[in-house]
């Protein structure tokens, strides 16, 4: 038997109407915040990830699905969302588009080959957005409004807030010098991919896991102390409109992301949850103002986050939130004989293209079974069909809540339909 791979993972039944439950709640608030669909390739140019992404993240380094196709190219599974958004977004030229800034959105499949674990699988669902065109602070805490309305409205509590400031080149710059002055002499306590990190990005230190709890990196250097005179003005201005928002928000100075891209604005969405762990994070994301330059455009500002849709899934499923899922149909059709079929074939097409959601018989089980199967199937109407009431134009039906049963006419049955369901 063949199966599928460690890391990936099939979605059917309840649980595949629970993602479309997912992605259409997700669509919808994207699209009231005015953002646009965007749909990039599953496969770029490796060059695209290990010049957005960077080269000492952990995607890059350990995670990326890299391989040479037939044609002696490097290409890569993406694993994130924005470098993919970003290209398309100098390709195409849509800097000079009439409506400023491009606000997009995005939902799709990405691939890193990592460990998995609850919640975190090598094939994940990932959604998110990103504003390019404008450094406005108003714009960074829009993008963080986007994710804590939508878990909101999908009924989570236990969420928070975190964020932080890189600040500009000058502050990261000023920042990057103290850290490594500050490591240099205990370097050898930290894990091997911290030693790496420090000659490359001290920054990514503070992002490690496995040291996370020493007490090196609870003492380090906190970038706030280190930030220019502008870049404090706009953090502020950030948290001002937080509030304005009524959005509570907590500074974390340990916030760095794990990608190299982020400069200014980073934050996180976390919760508490009992499957997860204490401060697990839903979503992420952060002000990237260099990265449409990197990519040969010009001078462009962006912002952006993205989660994954299948952690959130799980979660919702941990809290014991109830999603609202369809599992039921408006009417299936129940018959004996051939010629009672041929009419139940066009009478299903009919209830199909008025609306409805039909099925009828395909097992050839007798009338005991096919009531079983509408039972099955949760049928609000049962049309059962009998050869000598077709002759005569009308149609059995039965409501499967009031086990009330009429006979009508073919062309009454799509009012009566409409005014019962």
């Amino acid at each position: 038997m063949i199966t599928k791979q460690k890391g990936m993972v099939d979605i059917y039944g309840d649980n595949a109407k629970k993602w479309l439950y997912l992605e259409d709640a997700i669509r919808s608030v994207f699209e009231k915040y005015n953002y646009n669909y965007m749909r990039t390739p599953i496969l770029e140019a490796s060059e695209l990830f290990h010049r957005t992404v960077g080269e000492t993240t952990d995607i890059v380094t350990k995670e990326t699905y890299d391989f040479v196709d037939k044609g002696g190219r490097e290409v890569t599974l993406r694993p994130e969302g924005t470098a993919g958004i970003v290209r398309s977004y100098v390709e195409n030229k849509m800097y000079g588009d009439a409506i400023q800034p491009s606000k997009y959105y995005y939902m799709g499949t990405m691939y890193r080959y990592e460990r998995p674990q609850s919640g975190r699988l090598r094939e994940l669902t990932q959604y998110g957005c990103e504003v390019l065109g404008t450094n406005d602070p108003a714009i960074d805490a829009e993008i963080i409004s986007i994710p804590v309305n939508l878990f909101k409205l999908l009924g989570l509590k236990k969420v928070k807030v975190n964020i932080n400031t890189l600040g500009d080149i000058e502050s990261r710059n000023n920042y990057t010098k103290a850290l490594k002055e500050y490591f240099k002499n205990s370097i050898d306590t930290l894990c091997d991919d911290c030693k790496q990190r420090f000659e490359k990005n001290p920054l990514r230190i503070l992002d490690c896991k496995v040291d996370s709890e020493k007490d090196i990196l609870k003492n380090a250097p906190k970038i706030i102390d280190y930030l220019t005179e502008e870049a404090k003005a706009r953090f502020e201005e950030v948290k001002k409109y937080l509030d304005l928002m009524q959005i509570e928000y907590t500074v974390d100075s340990n916030i760095v992301r794990g990608l190299d891209y982020y400069n200014h604005t980073v934050f996180e969405v976390v919760a508490d949850l009992k499957e997860l762990g204490p401060g697990s994070v839903l979503c992420g994301g952060g002000r990237y103002n260099n990265m449409v330059n990197d990519l040969g455009g010009q001078e462009t500002p962006a912002m952006g986050f993205a989660g994954g849709l299948d952690r959130l899934l799980l979660v919702l499923d941990t809290e014991d939130i109830k999603i609202n899922i369809k599992n039921e149909i408006d009417a299936f059709i129940m018959y004996v004989s051939e010629s009672e079929k041929e009419y139940a074939v066009s009478l299903n097409q009919s209830l199909r293209l008025n609306g409805f959601v039909s099925d009828m018989e395909y097992m050839k089980r007798n009338l005991k079974g096919q009531f079983k199967q509408a039972d099955r199937l949760n049928s609000r109407f049962l049309i059962i069909l009998n050869d000598n009431d077709i002759k005569e134009g009308n149609i059995k039906i039965k409501d499967n809540l009031t086990k009330e049963e009429k006979l009508i006419t073919e062309g009454e049955l799509i009012d009566f339909l409409d005014m019962n369901m």
